[in-house]
């Protein structure tokens, strides 16, 4: 294939999930994360044969990204899918949210999918043809009491693909978003199972989402399958906004 994926936040959660699904796919992979890997890279590397590059960055910090960038154009030459999945909780009631808890999460989850996407667009256009794929959330569509922050980021991001995606899909780079729902991840993890019980039972599909139920719509974004897709959000969520 000799395609090469770009994913942000990729050490663990979703994003660890996409990196993967996107490899045995025969992806070559570009993982940006804030704090270790874990050996992830090589495990991409051993499992599919592979290329992989690990990349530190905050997606926050505008020249991370572009070194981010740069670093991934250096190794590969070209970036086919940006996966822009790098992104931070501080939930909180608005009446007790400090400044720091809303600017931060807006700098980490908007503003370094703007970032990213900046850096990569001009090879994407370039190149007359791409892939970004932003993940965004249930939340961003619905609202949530005591994330209005996150939720703030996650409709941003809806708004920032739709026009995006106007903006160039004359080149052929098709621009959609994924709204995950609730899904399996380290948060959940530490919640009781009555907890999680009684969340599944308010989902129509009555179980909480596997990573792997987001990754699999993001290989159909990334593939020529989903080559008359763009402007689109894809809710991943076992029927909750229905």
């Amino acid at each position: 294939m000799d395609k090469v994926a770009l994913i942000t936040g990729a050490t663990r959660g979703i994003g660890k999930q996409i990196a993967l699904t996107l490899s045995k796919e025969g992806y070559n992979i570009v993982l940006n994360f804030r704090k270790e890997t874990e050996e992830l890279d090589n495990l991409i590397k051993e499992s599919n044969n592979v290329e992989c590059l690990t990349v530190k960055g905050d997606v926050s910090i505008f020249d991370d990204c572009k070194n981010l960038v740069s670093k991934a154009i250096e190794k590969f030459g070209k970036i086919d899918v940006l996966v822009n999945n790098a992104g931070i909780t501080k939930d909180m009631l608005l009446a007790r949210m400090t400044e720091e808890d809303f600017t931060s999460v807006i700098d980490v989850n908007l503003v370094g999918t703007f970032n990213v996407t900046k850096n990569v667009i001009s090879y994407m256009m370039k190149a007359r043809s791409g892939r970004i794929i932003n993940i965004s959330s249930v939340v961003g569509v619905s609202g949530n009491a005591g994330q209005s922050n996150y939720s703030a980021s996650k409709a941003g991001i809806i708004g920032f693909t739709k026009s995006l995606a106007k903006e160039v899909s004359s080149r052929n780079i098709l621009v959609n978003a994924v709204a995950p729902g609730f899904i399996e991840s380290d948060m959940t993890n530490v919640l009781k199972d009555e907890v999680k019980e009684e969340i599944a039972k308010n989902i129509p599909l009555k179980r909480i989402g596997k990573p792997e139920d987001v990754s699999n719509v993001v290989k159909f974004l990334a593939s020529d399958d989903s080559s008359y897709i763009t402007g689109q959000v894809i809710n991943v969520d076992g029927g909750m906004l229905i």
